[in-house]
């Protein structure tokens, strides 16, 4: 997977893991009240379906309605900090115009989505930053070809 620089510099503590995957704007965001609970939250590409839950699956009392929660607001966001709004305008295929911004031209309502999967692969992620730094490749990431390898 090729790694794009960030746009701009964001800070992790609040939203530590962003993507666009599956068909979503998705990640992981920490609770404002408690520091042990995060938030699974997703905006899904083309419907605009909002969805936020703890990692255990538990809704997110803020999201009801046609309006994203504080989560989603979070997500969007740094999302736009890690890509540029174009690039997450044309991924959640939302039309920006130039003065509502990204959030108003979401037109999505609540809906579910899996959280699980999400809250894997931030930890994941969380995992390869417990390895020491090394220049040698990985031994889960060898199944990879070979730059320039002939097929």
């Amino acid at each position: 997977m090729r790694v794009v620089p960030p746009v701009q510099p964001r800070k992790l503590a609040k939203v530590p893991f962003v993507e666009m995957a599956d068909g979503r704007l998705q990640g992981v965001v920490s609770s404002g009240s408690d520091i042990a609970r995060v938030y699974v939250s997703s905006i899904a590409s083309g419907t605009h379906g909002f969805s936020c839950s703890t990692n255990n699956n538990r809704p997110c009392g803020g999201l009801s309605g046609s309006y994203p929660c504080k989560h989603l607001q979070a997500l969007v966001k740094e999302a736009v900090l890690q890509y540029g709004v174009e690039r997450v305008a044309r991924y959640l295929k939302a039309d920006v115009d130039e003065g509502g911004g990204l959030l108003a031209a979401l037109d999505g309502r609540k809906e579910q989505a899996p959280a699980a999967v999400v809250f894997s692969r931030f930890l994941r992620h969380l995992a390869y930053l417990e390895l020491p730094p090394a220049t040698a490749p990985l031994v889960e990431m060898q199944w990879f070809p070979a730059t320039g390898a002939v097929r």
